[in-house]
């Protein structure tokens, strides 16, 4: 790192506010883990890129990025800073003693599927989990605002304020109770989705986008009827076509084991499936909470093993 402009060594106060607004990715809620006012730290910020006569954020219409300056820097001053705010008293803040509810969102039916039975070792371990359950554009801007620790998005957030990392392929599969299987037969693969005139769609939205997209990818085709029963939930859709209201698309993961007890039966096979991939998603430099990365590591290491 170069050599700082300038008299001195920084105030170790300025140094404190930056690593905070580093972590935070934006003044407002570093201001808020520092217990001051976003003005203070605004004008701490220029203060200390006074002192070392370089930029150390950029500005962005929603939080801040770290320029490669302020990387440097906050390798170098972390570590240090941190078992300073052991010994001072500063353990909340520099990430030691007990930690915060780490808050985690995404969709409703991977995170109650997938994610809370994967974390159970950690919860037994002291880990707070605070879940959140929306749709992904919601979860994303609300990360931006600091109101999450970690989102699982089902697309890769854009810009450079967010940082992701793939965490799972969902592959659809087009599925029905065994009565209507019966009598759909064999017919799809000769008549493709013309087999499944008179047969109920059920759907998680009135724009049946997953179902759109699967006859897309796997018919070529442009779905053109309207759901039976639309509900906001893929588990809840899941239930009404085990019970026998009609077919649907879902992800494989979710009716695993309803395809293999026979509760449901794969209505089409192909080679390609449509696969969609979701991302585990958090602000760079983003907490302060030793268990936000924890939690973080251990999804990213579990994903990997399955």
């Amino acid at each position: 790192m170069a050599a700082p402009q300038g008299s001195g060594l920084p105030d170790l106060n300025l140094l404190r506010t930056f690593l905070a607004v580093y972590r935070a990715g934006a003044f407002t809620a570093g201001a808020r883990m520092l217990g001051l006012s976003q003005p203070t730290v605004t004008t701490q910020i220029r203060s200390l890129e006074n002192q070392l006569g370089r930029e150390l954020f950029e500005r962005l219409p929603r939080g801040v990025a770290p320029t490669p300056f302020a990387d440097e820097l906050a390798a170098r001053v972390m570590e240090p800073l941190d078992a300073l705010g052991t010994v001072g008293g500063f353990g909340g803040l520099f990430g030691e003693g007990d930690a915060d509810p780490v808050h985690l969102a995404g969709p409703a039916e991977y995170l109650s599927h997938c994610v809370l039975p994967t974390l159970a070792p950690l919860i037994d371990k002291g880990v707070r989990l605070r879940f959140t359950f929306g749709l992904t554009d919601d979860l994303l801007e609300a990360l931006r605002a600091g109101r999450h620790d970690l989102v699982v998005a089902t697309l890769r957030p854009r810009g450079r304020s967010l940082a992701s990392v793939p965490l799972t392929d969902e592959e659809f599969v087009l599925v029905a109770a065994p009565p209507w299987a019966d009598r759909i037969g064999s017919r799809l693969a000769s008549e493709g989705p013309a087999a499944l005139h008179g047969v109920p769609l059920i759907s998680y939205a009135e724009d049946v986008p997953i179902v759109r997209r699967y006859w897309r990818h796997v018919f070529g085709k442009r779905l053109t009827c309207t759901p039976a029963v639309t509900v906001p939930d893929l588990r809840a859709v899941k239930s009404a076509v085990v019970g026998g209201a009609g077919y649907s698309v879902l992800p494989r993961y979710l009716c695993a084991d309803e395809l293999a007890s026979g509760a449901l039966v794969l209505l089409n096979d192909p080679d390609d499936a449509p696969i969609n991939t979701g991302f585990l998603v958090q602000r760079p430099g983003s907490s302060t909470n030793p268990h936000v990365a924890l939690v973080r590591d251990h999804l990213l290491r579990s994903a990997r093993r399955t």
